[in-house]
């Protein structure tokens, strides 16, 4: 009995994998095993640095903060826990749109206006 062998589904595998490493360089675009190889890698380096990225931007938050609270008078964490005692809820990203664009109502937030 002759060996059972999907050769459209490995195909198409296939041709979906050199499509998506079609920039790469060299035989990384071309060689099947080792297009396969590099975008695997390429997944891996992605979701790392998607997440490094929200670290990055998270922190860019707390500096941009940190400058509007302390150009009124307080430390980060002072103002932070300012805000948590008043019971005002406003996450981060939010806060240092404030602070970097409409200073006027972030210093009204720090005074409890």
């Amino acid at each position: 009995m002759p060996r059972s062998v999907n050769k459209v589904a490995s195909r198409n595998r296939k041709k979906r994998i050199l499509k998506l490493t079609k920039g790469y360089f060299g035989r990384r675009k071309n060689v099947w095993t080792v297009a396969k190889n590099a975008h695997n890698r390429a997944l891996e380096y992605r979701r790392r640095d998607t997440r490094a990225k929200k670290r990055d931007i998270k922190s860019l938050w707390i500096q941009r903060i940190s400058a509007g609270a302390r150009s009124l008078g307080y430390s980060y964490s002072k103002f932070i826990n300012l805000l948590k005692k008043s019971g005002t809820i406003i996450n981060r990203k939010i806060l240092s749109k404030m602070a970097m664009e409409e200073f006027d109502n972030f210093k009204n937030l720090v005074n409890g206006k």
